[in-house]
């Protein structure tokens, strides 16, 4: 069986306001998200990991969500990597998979995907080729050079691990006082390999309120197929 952890602590100031409680496409960012993993034959219980102050939020939306698998909610921490880490407390299964909250559109196939090619290898990611010219620019905000993106990748989620392995990965950060953005990082500084899934349908973050049209048109647009 496979745990779903759910990273819902940020405090969303970037957009002025609860992004993952904000409506589209007729729901909360949240509980399209929440949605799409309890639907998902992967996943077999979820949790989510936010700010206690949050809790009664959530209870709240799990009521209108019409849930079919088990759920609990874990207290965040200060940072992602620690909300990662008090939810892997709560996790006893052999697999994990760490989804951002606020990425809503995550397809059922890139959830399959990357935990089939995590079970290969212990560790695997959704991620996207850059596609985009990049340039590094100097201390004047300049361009010093062009940057070759034959192998460069934009990593998403989920991000799928053997339960030890993050574990041991996240130890590791903590007792070394460092700081990572992404799971991913963690595994890279224990030596782990982990295999990049290409991710071949939109898979967009929402972290600010630019980001909601596109959001809301992807979810409109999976609902009238459906339909």
């Amino acid at each position: 069986m496979v745990t779903a952890i759910l990273v819902a602590a940020g405090s969303g100031t970037r957009m002025g306001a609860d992004k993952l409680f904000l409506p589209v496409a007729g729901c909360p960012i949240v509980g399209h998200t929440w949605r799409r993993f309890d639907q998902s034959p992967c996943i077999g219980q979820i949790i989510l990991v936010t700010q206690p102050e949050k809790r009664e939020a959530f209870e709240h939306l799990a009521a209108t969500l019409q849930l079919t698998k088990p759920w609990r909610i874990v207290a965040g921490g200060a940072q992602r990597q620690d909300s990662v880490w008090n939810g892997l407390q709560a996790v006893t299964t052999e697999w994990v998979a760490i989804q951002d909250a606020a990425r809503p559109c995550t397809s059922a196939e890139t959830i399959e995907r990357t935990l089939a090619a995590a079970r290969q290898s212990g560790a695997a990611v959704a991620a996207q080729k850059v596609t985009d010219t990049l340039k590094e620019a100097d201390a004047q905000g300049r361009i010093a050079r062009n940057v070759d993106r034959t192998q460069l990748w934009s990593v998403q989620t989920p991000q799928v691990f053997r339960a030890d392995i993050i574990r041991r990965a996240l130890a590791e950060v903590r007792q070394r006082g460092l700081h990572v953005t992404d799971d991913t990082a963690a595994c890279e500084i224990i030596g782990q390999p982990v295999v990049l899934v290409e991710c071949v349908e939109p898979n967009p973050k929402v972290t600010t309120s630019a980001d909601l049209p596109l959001v809301e048109t992807l979810l409109r647009g999976e609902a009238l197929t459906r339909g």
